[in-house]
């Protein structure tokens, strides 16, 4: 990392439809998804309106399988990575960019009857204790236990 910059991104939303899992010929796990978060404001008339953002999310090896089992459409996610932009000419000679998340860490949140419950893709606000945190790593057993709502980092 260049000293000086950042390039962080920590979202929590809902997932718009399953994960895409597919595989580099190296057999690495890539799963790939839409997150859909929600700001809320107030309109000049003083009624609030509600704008949905839509993040494409990206992930690989072990947190792709994660993905590709766990996260399901309507799921309510905790995404935390960052930003890569690529860019590329179309048939008619265009440039093109697309931004993705290359999310480090994913955990599910919600209850498991809430995420059983949500059909909708409408991001939920409140910050709830994970049903499920990502599998443990080998030598790290211990971060198979799931996290207090107190040790939740926000």
């Amino acid at each position: 990392m260049s000293r000086g910059t950042i390039n962080k991104v920590i979202l929590i939303g809902r997932l718009g439809k399953d994960p895409d899992m597919r595989y580099a010929p190296s057999g690495t796990a890539i799963a790939s998804f839409s997150l859909a978060t929600n700001h809320n404001s107030k309109d000049a008339e003083g009624n609030w309106q509600t704008q949905t953002e839509w993040h494409n999310v990206k992930t690989f090896g072990r947190q792709a399988e994660f993905v590709g089992e766990y996260l399901k459409k309507g799921r309510l996610a905790f995404v935390e990575g960052r930003l890569q932009t690529s860019s590329w000419e179309d048939q008619n000679g265009q440039k093109k960019y697309k931004t993705e998340i290359l999310a480090q860490d994913i955990q599910l949140l919600g209850s498991r009857s809430d995420n059983e419950a949500q059909e909708s893709t409408a991001p939920a606000t409140t910050n709830q204790a994970p049903a499920q945190t990502k599998p443990a790593q080998p030598a790290q057993p211990e971060q198979n236990e799931q996290v207090e709502e107190d040790d939740l980092p926000f």
